[in-house]
């Protein structure tokens, strides 16, 4: 898949100095619990979603799908997993049944059924066969058994191959006219290395249309007559529209118009209706926006996306389908779509007379990996979940109680502080503190754990989704808990006297009713409240994020003076490292907590798990020794093996997205947990480019200056990593990293 993204590191702002976090004294002067009665958290700040997602096929479940297709003239659906089984199933919701039609036996990218397969049993697949200038194929397969629908992987037709290097499309429909329309990306881990979107003599980057049904002599397709460059020069023939990235999904509407979701890379996010001939300016343009607008342009003049979306709301949009069924009237019309990475659905009504969006918005913002849009026969709309593995399908909301109150707009009126000004949590609210941090721009960071009432925490008890080797269980919590996180930077490097507090961050869990979460779906929303000058209150942000710069003192800048950017999060941004894969709370679980905290006067010194134990904080008592439970390393304790000091921060910054269903779009895991060998990376070639590295690898033992992690690590800017919420390098992990790269056998 394509990319989904590495770490989202929570950072921070600032204002004036404080003493950073003092306790309540009642709250920790005993072992006895402090119930937490008066939090003003609930209920939402911004207007109500208008549509919900329900699970459409609740008996039917797959590991990671990734295409949908009906199956014409059958009443069955279809859909391909990742790892290259094609599954038949009756359209009907209540369907418990799916049966094998195919297993390639490899990655599968997209599926479709010919116009006539009921009369001629034709699928077509494409998939990934290896790296390379032909690893991506497109192939037909024959069903021989009409009935059972099951087709032999033995008899596979190759029709067209392209290059593989990261971003693969793969995505084919069948037009109107019974062409075959092929999305191929442009085959570049980054910022178009190939230089192939505006180069029409090769097929990446490029939407391709082929006849199937009628071949022209050497090729095992014919070529359309009015494909847009059969008559130029160098052109391929089969191109049909170009200057792609990576179209995510493409679909006709009734009106014959093609409709793409192209997942930018930097900035933007787009939406084209993509023409016979079109440019739609990649690499010479992201979207609307100059990307490397020196590169040479293709022949035909570029097109301008009909929305685009920034990165604060989208970061790797999936496209859909006009919506044309009878369920959802006030969709009727509308262009359905959504993000990857986010779980945001949108809309939007496209006029073409005027050729202009007269209605753009919102539906829902969900807890999901959107990776396709499909259609039933009836022609309702239904969304796959590639982390939940299975069909949903939009509903309108429930109305919003008329007797919610409003929700805080400072952080004086959540109730989780006894004095905002001073930084002191309300009774009840429990400090604690991790083992392994995120790096976020030098920022000091205080966190609090708030349960209301006499709400326990089950433990380790979120286990789903599995098989993911390494992931460890994580804690189910109960409605209505908030994580808190306050940043301050120190306005004098060097000197904690000199911290201001930034913003304090929250995230809520809101149960969803009438459900649970079996499947691991939980809703936690993210929150920021920017700091007052004056230290005395934080307000809260609006839903889109903020930049700030801040001036800090520091001796080793140059004339004793760094600016630093400081980037507040949008609250759609808290879900791309706060996922169902992760767990969602990154530090509240065993591996983080599994250590000691100063509680103060009272409690002294305690392992944080033992204490909430004692507190009575779980449902059930944690039976024997509990220090001996999973941990991270510090990994500032130079007193601990360099192995593990590395292992561990790998593990906090980056396997949140580096891990089965974790959003990151190469295909390694940096947990922990797992063996260095079963990681995926010693040794081992990148997907998402080479960066003009010679021979590189994403580990390479004894040699870092071939390793892509460590390299990453330590760029700016384009190609960094983590490449969002982080602008600084760490660079006590950079040696760190290199150190251990170069020791390892």
């Amino acid at each position: 898949m394509n990319r989904v993204l590495p770490a989202l590191l929570m950072a921070g702002f600032l204002s004036v100095s404080v003493d950073v976090c003092s306790f309540a004294a009642d709250g920790f002067a005993s072992r006895e619990r402090t119930l937490w009665t008066n939090s003003r958290i609930a209920g939402t700040p911004d207007p109500p979603a208008a549509y919900t997602l329900q699970v459409a096929f609740p008996h039917l479940k797959f590991d990671e799908p990734l295409s949908f297709g009906q199956v014409p003239g059958t009443g069955r659906l279809a859909m391909a997993e990742r790892t290259g089984k094609i599954f038949a199933f009756a359209d009907d919701r209540s369907t418990s049944e799916k049966s094998l039609l195919l297993d390639v036996g490899r990655t599968v990218y997209g599926i479709a059924f010919h116009p006539d397969f009921a009369r001629n049993g034709r699928l077509f697949v494409t998939s990934i066969t290896g790296d390379g200038e032909d690893g991506s194929l497109l192939s037909e397969f024959t069903v021989t058994d009409r009935e059972k629908l099951s087709a032999d992987p033995n008899r596979e037709v190759e029709l067209l191959r392209w290059p593989t290097g990261g971003h693969n499309g793969g995505c084919i429909r069948f037009g109107p006219n019974g062409l075959l329309y092929l999305a191929t990306g442009d085959g570049s881990g980054i910022a178009d290395q190939r230089l192939t979107g505006q180069d029409i003599s090769d097929l990446t980057g490029s939407v391709l249309r082929i006849d199937v049904d009628n071949r022209d002599a050497g090729r095992a397709y014919g070529i359309p007559k009015d494909n847009p460059f059969v008559a130029m020069k160098n052109a391929r023939p089969e191109v049909y529209a170009y200057g792609l990235r990576q179209l995510w999904k493409f679909s006709f509407d009734p009106q014959g118009r093609l409709w793409g979701g192209e997942v930018g890379q930097d900035l933007w996010e787009m939406i084209y209706i993509i023409e016979r001939g079109g440019n739609y300016g990649w690499s010479v343009n992201e979207g609307r926006h100059p990307f490397r607008p020196e590169r040479p342009r293709g022949p035909t003049a570029i097109v301008a996306p009909i929305v685009e979306h920034p990165h604060s709301d989208f970061r790797s949009i999936t496209g859909g389908y006009v919506y044309t069924g009878n369920r959802l009237p006030k969709l009727k019309g509308h262009y359905i779509y959504g993000d990857y990475d986010t779980g945001k659905i949108w809309a939007l009504k496209w006029d073409a007379g005027a050729k202009k969006v007269v209605a753009h918005f919102e539906l829902c913002d969900e807890q999901l990996r959107l990776v396709e849009f499909g259609l039933t026969g009836d022609a309702e709309l239904l969304l796959v979940d590639y982390a939940g593995g299975q069909l949903n399908e939009l509903i309108p909301a429930p109305p919003a109680s008329e007797n919610s109150p409003p929700f805080p707009r400072k952080l004086s009126e959540t109730g989780l502080f006894a004095s905002t000004h001073d930084h002191t949590p309300e009774s009840g609210v429990i400090p604690y503190d991790v083992i392994a941090p995120l790096w976020s721009d030098h920022a000091h960071k205080d966190r609090f754990l708030a349960i209301p009432g006499k709400g326990q925490i089950e433990f380790e008890a979120v286990t789903y989704p599995q098989p993911a080797p390494g992931s460890r269980p994580g804690w189910r919590f109960p409605d209505g808990t908030v994580l808190v996180k306050t940043f301050s930077l120190e306005m004098e490097a060097g000197n904690p006297a000199s911290r201001k507090r930034l913003e304090t961050r929250l995230l809520h869990y809101e149960k969803m009713p009438g459900k649970d979460d079996v499947y691991g779906a939980q809703v936690w929303h993210g929150y920021t409240y920017l700091w007052n000058d004056e230290q005395t209150d934080a307000v809260l942000l609006d839903a889109q994020g903020l930049d700030r710069e801040y001036t800090i003192r520091d001796a080793s800048a140059p004339d004793g003076i760094r600016r630093q950017t400081w980037h507040f999060p949008s609250r759609a941004e808290c879900t791309l490292c706060h996922t169902m894969a992760a767990k969602y709370a990154l530090g509240v679980q065993t591996n983080q907590l599994n250590h000691d905290y100063d509680y103060g006067a009272g409690v002294g010194k305690k392992n944080q798990i033992e204490y909430f134990n004692e507190l009575g904080l779980f449902t059930q008592a944690i039976p024997g020794e509990i220090s001996s439970l999973d941990r991270l390393t510090d990994y500032h304790a130079e007193t601990a093996s360099l192995n593990d000091r590395a292992r561990s921060y790998l593990h906090a910054n980056c396997s949140h997205c580096h891990r089965k269903w974790g959003g990151g779009n190469a295909e390694f895991q940096l947990l922990q947990t797992l063996p260095l060998e079963e990681t995926g990376t010693v040794n081992v070639k990148p997907g998402q480019g080479q960066f003009n590295l010679q021979d590189a690898r994403l580990l390479v033992p004894g040699d870092p200056d071939r390793s892509l992690i460590w390299f990453r690590m330590n760029r700016l800017g384009l190609g960094r990593m983590p490449h969002v919420a982080s602008s600084i390098r760490d660079e006590q992990a950079i040696t760190l990293i290199r150190d251990w790269i170069s020791s390892l056998k």
